[in-house]
């Protein structure tokens, strides 16, 4: 399957795993599971389709696992705008962390600081290069956030690490936010 055609399928499991479920006609459970063999039937893909996009993925968007009943099933592991209980443990984050943006959010940002709008938290890098590639979804000037992660944890903020390593945060108030650099790309 070649590049374009993985990523249009992953953009499809992204919306049904973390968006919108029923349009596609699955239902997840509250920890946002369903069964491999019931999504491949709704999203009409193959299990080889599957193994692809998860393998390939490079934000490890998805897990794949057997359940506690022996099912297999599948995940995505942050993003959710539908009611999801990840079972996160709050961590301990390193000093500092980083989100990329596009460089038409910096006013916004400078105002109210880093908000999940409507999804479950805000999320956050350990490297600038990871922030980066984020930041560059939607084309343009990509601004690189310095978050100071430690300073906020010992203010009494909670962080959450998901399984693929993506930090997690209910808001980052401006305050908590390094002078920010911006990026043509």
């Amino acid at each position: 399957m070649d590049h374009q055609q993985l990523v249009k399928i992953s953009k499809r499991m992204s919306k049904a795993l973390r968006h919108d479920p029923a349009r596609v006609g699955l239902t997840l459970d509250p920890a946002g599971w369903v069964p491999v063999e019931v999504f491949l039937s709704a999203m009409g893909i193959s299990r080889a389709d599957l193994d692809e996009v998860v393998a390939g993925n490079d934000k490890q968007r998805y897990a794949v696992e057997t359940g506690p009943d022996g099912v297999e099933r599948i995940r995505a592991n942050q993003g959710h705008s539908v009611p999801v209980e990840l079972g996160l443990v709050p961590q301990e984050p390193p000093e500092v962390l980083f989100h990329g943006t596009g460089s038409a959010a910096l006013e916004s940002i400078r105002a109210t600081g880093l908000n999940r709008g409507g999804r479950h938290h805000v999320h956050l890098s350990s490297d600038a290069d990871t922030a980066r590639r984020v930041g560059t979804r939607r084309g343009g000037a990509v601004a690189i956030l310095t978050v100071r992660a430690g300073e906020m944890a010992r203010a009494g903020h909670v962080f959450y690490v998901s399984g693929n390593g993506v930090w997690l945060t209910d808001s980052v108030p401006p305050v908590f936010i390094q002078p920010l650099r911006e990026e043509l790309l």
